[in-house]
């Protein structure tokens, strides 16, 4: 299949490596030295700084979209109008209304769409769902998490500082993680609440989101994500009736991936432990795209989809407005 990435900045980048079979024959992006300095890496592949010629292109299947928030959900519209198979990066829009019109355009339609929720692709995150499908943890009751880094100097003046490109700060860019693994392992939220704040950061979005989620069963996420973190910082615990998950790193700057399984005894006290650790490079991206892939020649329903983007986003947009943001 052939792929045409828009938006060739780092995660565009990343996308590229991670095409397995498929040919990547356009990039586009508006700086033309960043679409050019992608293309010569591929064969056969053309550099362009207008989107508009990958959605014309007949012969390409799937488009990856990789720019800001802000023009994730109209390029994303534009491309399934066009009848492409589309890969949009999360959060894939910048507002649950904006993914709106992409899921009554993909009605009766036979492509696909997929959203970057890249984490549930994680090796400690495959060997989690593992464990919750065969029931080794009984009914799940809570999960409790953190996402967090520090910033950079000058990340206050940044596109993501900026909520007309970004839809908002922290909780958007690095909660919308959170909320998507905590809906993947309890489903749909119906309690929402929380608050989001800028607490350090000189910039009108936030910098820290706190959340506390119930599901009509009344199982909690406990979510923080922050920007005020200063030592990058990633931790997943679930939580069932017969045992735990925990799930800390992501490798790199976050510490090695590591999941640890505490299995309880019928007697309780010390559980018994079981762990499994990552250290090799992240293969997260391949396995991602390579499930898309199988979803669009099987023709099977896509996971991490567009109603998981707007149920994600309702979330983010009901904080920001108990928050007044």
């Amino acid at each position: 299949m052939k792929v045409a990435i828009i938006g060739c900045g780092l995660i565009g980048q990343k996308r590229a490596k991670a095409l397995g079979d498929c040919q990547l024959v356009l990039c586009a992006d508006l700086v033309k030295e960043r679409a050019a300095s992608l293309a010569q890496q591929y064969k056969n592949c053309i550099a362009t700084t207008d989107w508009h010629d990958a959605i014309k292109q007949p012969d390409i299947d799937i488009i990856i979209i990789a720019t800001l928030h802000a023009t994730l959900a109209e390029i994303g519209l534009e491309a399934i109008h066009a009848g492409k198979h589309v890969f949009i990066e999360k959060p894939g829009a910048r507002q649950a209304s904006e993914i709106v019109p992409l899921l009554d355009a993909t009605k009766n339609r036979s492509m696909r769409v997929k959203v970057g929720f890249n984490h549930r692709y994680h090796r400690a995150f495959r060997k989690a769902r593992e464990l919750v499908d065969t029931n080794q943890l009984g009914e799940l009751m809570f999960i409790r998490a953190r996402y967090g880094h520090g910033g950079r100097l000058g990340y206050d003046k940044e596109w993501r500082a900026n909520p007309l490109l970004s839809g908002g700060g922290e909780l958007i860019d690095q909660g919308v993680h959170l909320i998507d693994l905590a809906r993947w392992f309890l489903g749909d939220f119906t309690d929402v609440q929380g608050h989001a704040g800028t607490y350090y950061w000189n910039m009108p979005v936030d910098d820290n989101g706190f959340l506390l989620l119930k599901t009509p069963k009344k199982q909690v996420a406990f979510l923080h994500a922050s920007s005020t973190e200063w030592k990058n910082l990633f931790s997943f615990e679930i939580y069932g009736r017969q045992g735990k998950i925990d799930i800390q790193g992501l490798g790199g700057s976050y510490g090695v991936e590591r999941i640890t399984y505490y299995k309880m005894l019928p007697e309780m006290g010390p559980p018994e432990t079981i762990a499994w650790e990552y250290p090799m490079a992240d293969d997260s991206w391949e396995k991602e795209f390579a499930d898309f892939v199988k979803c669009i020649k099987k023709n099977k329903p896509i996971t991490a989809g567009l109603q998981d983007a707007h149920a994600a986003l309702e979330i983010v947009e009901k904080i920001y407005r108990m928050s007044g943001l």
